[in-house]
C-alpha cells in the first residue's frame, strides 16, 4: 500500500483521494522508514511539499540504494528545471504538482506499481486479493450476519476464492453463525509473526461447503490479548496471496485488532441501523476514521433492518452521516431463521430481497455495480414509492 509523507492534514486528505485504496499517510521521514520496515512489499513513497526539498532528495538517494524496488514520487507546490534535474539525479521517479491535475499523482503511482511488478517478475505481477473490512462501532446491528452473507455474495459474483476472517477476538460468532466447528483458529498462529505464510494459515482454516474458507476467532476471550497487531497484519497480507477477497468481521470498537484490519483494508463496509444511538456512534466512528485517514473514499454504508416505520428516512441517514447508503437490508424473519439453521440467507434463498441487497453490495465492491435496490424490493418486481424510494434510477 503506497505511503504518503506529508505534515499538512488538508493536503493529506486531498492527495489520498488520488492514491489507491489502503494508502497510508505519515507526518515524517522517520515514520515512513518505520512503515517500510513493516511493509517489505511497498512499491512507492510520495513525498509531499511540506518535506523540504533537500530532505526529500536525500531520502530518495538513500532509498535508491537501500530499497531499489521502491519508487519515490515528489509532490511540490511548483517546480522548475533545476528542481527536475536535481530530482532526476537523486533517483525520483516522478515529480507532480500538488494543486494541479490529481490524475498526475494517480498516474505516477500506477507507473511505480508497474515498475515494481516488472522488477519482481511474475510473482510480483500476480494480482493480490482485496481486504474488505466490515465494521460498526455498536454491537447488535447485524455486523456478523452481514459479513457472512457478504462473503457468500462475493463468491456468487464469480470470485475464485473468498476467505472470511473473524477478528472479534473476544466474542466472535462467525463459526457458530455458519454452524462450523473449527478444530483450529487464529489462536494457533499466536507467536508466529515471523513465519506466517499462506500454507500455514490454510491449515488453520475451516471450509464452509466448498464455497468460502473461515479463519475463526479464538474459542476463549482471554486469548485476544496474545494476538498482536503485527500478527494480524501479516496474516491479512499472507491471505492476499491466495484469496480474491478477504472479508474481515471486526469487534464493535476501535481495538488494536480492528485498527490493524482497517489499516490493511481496501474497502470498508460500515453497518448501521435506523436508531438514534447507532447513528450517533457511527457518525463519531466516521469522524475518527477521517482523523486516522482510514479507507477515505472507500467506505460503503450498509443500512441494516431498514424498515420504513421507524420514522428515520434514508435521506435523513445520508444527511446525518455525510455519505450515501450503498445497500439496504430490511428486517425479515427469514434472515434470522436462515442464520439459526446455519444456512445464511444468501445461500438459502438467493432471490430473497435481503440476498439481492447483499449481492448489490458485493457487486459494488467488485467494481461491477448492479441496479440500485431499495430495502424491500426484489429484481423483477415493480418499485414501490415507500419511505426509502430514492426518486432516481
Amino acid at each position: 500500500m503506497p505511503v504518503l509523507v506529508e505534515q499538512d492534514q488538508s493536503v493529506v486528505e486531498r492527495l489520498l483521494t488520488a492514491m489507491p485504496a489502503g494508502s497510508h499517510a505519515v507526518a515524517s521521514i522517520d515514520r515512513a522508514y518505520a512503515w517500510l520496515d513493516q511493509h517489505p512489499e511497498e512499491y512507492v513513497v510520495a513525498l509531499g511539499s511540506s518535506i523540504p526539498l533537500e530532505t526529500a532528495l536525500a531520502t530518495t538517494e538513500d532509498l535508491r540504494i537501500s530499497r531499489p524496488t521502491v519508487s519515490v514520487v515528489l509532490v511540490r507546490e511548483r517546480f522548475d528545471t533545476d528542481v527536475l534535474t536535481r530530482a532526476m539525479h537523486a533517483g525520483v521517479r516522478d515529480v507532480v504538482v500538488e494543486n494541479g491535475d490529481e490524475k498526475g499523482l494517480t498516474n505516477a503511482v500506477e507507473r511505480a506499481q508497474q515498475l515494481f511488478q516488472a522488477l519482481r517478475g511474475p510473482e510480483g505481477a500476480r494480482q493480490q486479493g482485496r481486504v474488505v473490512t466490515v465494521f460498526s462501532p455498536k454491537g447488535g446491528v447485524g455486523k456478523t450476519t452481514s459479513s457472512v452473507n457478504l462473503a457468500l455474495a462475493l463468491t456468487d459474483r464469480g470470485a475464485r476464492r473468498v476467505c472470511l476472517v473473524d477478528l472479534d477476538l473476544g466474542f466472535g460468532d462467525v463459526a457458530i453463525t455458519m454452524q462450523l466447528f473449527p478444530t483450529h483458529s487464529i489462536e494457533q498462529a499466536v507467536g508466529s509473526e515471523d513465519s506466517v505464510d499462506l500454507e500455514m494459515l490454510e491449515g488453520l482454516m475451516t471450509r464452509h461447503q466448498d464455497s468460502i474458507t473461515v479463519l475463526a476467532a479464538p474459542s476463549h476471550p482471554d486469548v485476544r490479548e496474545r494476538v498482536t497487531p503485527l500478527l494480524i497484519s501479516r496474516i491479512l497480507r499472507a491471505l492476499r496471496e491466495g484469496f480474491d477477497y478477504i472479508v474481515v468481521d471486526t469487534a464493535p470498537s476501535f481495538d488494536d485488532a480492528t485498527l490493524t484490519a482497517l489499516d490493511e483494508t481496501d474497502e470498508c463496509v460500515v453497518v448501521a441501523t435506523l436508531d438514534v444511538p447507532t447513528l450517533k456512534n457511527v457518525k463519531v466512528a466516521l469522524e475518527t476514521m477521517d482523523m486516522l485517514n482510514i479507507a477515505r473514499g472507500h467506505r460503503h454504508l450498509l443500512l441494516n433492518r431498514a424498515d420504513d416505520a421507524v420514522g428515520i428516512s434514508v435521506e435523513k441517514v445520508e444527511s446525518i452521516l455525510g455519505m450515501p447508503v450503498a445497500s439496504q437490508v430490511a428486517t425479515a424473519v427469514e434472515i434470522a431463521a436462515s442464520t439459526n439453521a446455519g444456512t445464511p440467507i444468501v445461500a438459502h434463498k438467493p432471490s430473497h430481497p435481503a440476498s439481492l441487497a447483499y449481492a448489490q453490495l458485493a457487486s459494488t465492491l467488485a467494481g461491477d455495480p448492479m441496479p440500485r435496490q431499495t430495502a424491500g424490493e426484489s429484481f423483477g418486481q415493480p418499485r414501490s414509492r415507500g419511505l426509502f424510494r430514492r426518486g432516481r434510477a
